[in-house]
């Protein structure tokens, strides 16, 4: 028999219980079970119904199969800014599938998607697709930072305190 309580399931501490309470008298009151609650700003999607679903699981797999495309050719921008952002104290992904699109580079704990545009998003249709594609980021809990090519080639540095900063701000701490 173990001198030693289990986890606690009422929120106290490992340890918080072991032989020191049991000594002293103290008793713990069961829990029935423990409750975890999601994040505010997780989305809910409702379960498919039975024969529902397959569209979305072909979708994904196309999604994941581009992003590994991209990720095995990288622009010269993406590159250079990548050997960048692995340096940094929080970690990124590069070419990150995020339901039905791949962002360039995405560091989930800051909820932050960073987009490198070069000059095809200049045009009008894939603009508005950009748009759309913002907004989806966004109601999913992510900010958007677009930055285009020419400014990461001009002042590497110059972008690298920017996302530095955009995920201080948002992790609410110093990175």
């Amino acid at each position: 028999m173990s001198d030693h309580a289990p986890f606690p399931l009422d929120g106290g501490r490992a340890g918080d219980g072991g032989v020191r309470a049991a000594a002293a008298g103290r008793a713990r009151e069961a829990s029935p079970c423990l409750v975890l609650k999601p994040f505010a700003s997780t989305p809910t999607h409702p379960s498919p119904i039975e024969g529902e679903g397959f569209e979305r699981e072909r979708t994904s797999a196309r999604v994941v199969k581009r992003a590994r495309e991209m990720r095995a050719e990288p622009t010269w921008t993406e590159k250079k800014l990548w050997e960048r952002l692995r340096a940094l104290p929080v970690r990124f992904g590069r070419q990150a599938p995020v339901g039905p699109y791949v962002a360039d580079f995405l560091c989930h704990r800051a909820a932050l998607v960073v987009e490198v545009d070069g000059d095809v998003h200049d045009r009008t249709d894939v603009a508005l697709r950009d748009l759309k594609r913002d907004a989806w980021f966004e109601s999913q809990g992510y900010f958007t930072l677009r930055v285009s090519t020419r400014a990461v080639e001009a002042d590497m540095d110059a972008v690298v305190t920017r996302i530095r900063n955009l995920a201080s701000n948002r992790l609410g701490k110093a990175v």
